[in-house]
């Protein structure tokens, strides 16, 4: 388009002049707190992103320290289990009588019940113990990531 002399271009309309370096200026400017507020949110994020990754090691640390004595609780009440079944056996072997033998296996019973009871106790204790030491990283490491983030 070609500008009229009165300084309007061929639509009635005035041509704004800007001069260059003016108009460059302004462009460096935005441009300059754009990348600063990018910045920013890079190292916000790179921040957040590394308080995660330790969250998820102290978890994984936790749950398989955990899950170890689970694990060894397991055993040892397999063990205690295993010794009261061929303590069960020998005395059997033992008995002279069919009501020594109702007798022996009334008692191992109640023994057997009583003991796994108990066990059951334990292995729920664990469980519950696994459950919020897992969990609690996790709930420590996200509550200071949020806190940071405002």
């Amino acid at each position: 388009m070609k500008a009229e002399p009165n300084g309007t271009n061929g639509f009635a309309m005035p041509s704004f002049e800007f001069s260059r370096f003016a108009l460059h200026g302004a462009f460096r400017e935005v441009s300059e707190r754009g990348v600063t507020r990018a910045r920013e949110g890079c190292e916000k994020i790179k921040a957040a992103t590394e308080e995660m990754a330790e969250a998820l090691r102290e978890t994984y640390s936790t749950n398989a320290r955990s899950a170890t004595d689970y694990g060894l609780k397991i055993i040892e009440i397999s063990n205690a289990n295993t010794a009261s079944a061929i303590d069960f056996f020998i005395h059997l072997l033992g008995s002279r009588s069919t009501t020594d033998v109702v007798v022996m296996s009334t008692e191992q019973a109640r023994r057997t019940f009583d003991t796994a009871s108990a066990q059951s106790k334990d292995l729920w204790v664990l469980t519950q113990k696994l459950a919020t030491e897992t969990g609690e990283p996790l709930r420590k490491h996200v509550a200071k990531v949020l806190h940071q983030g405002s």
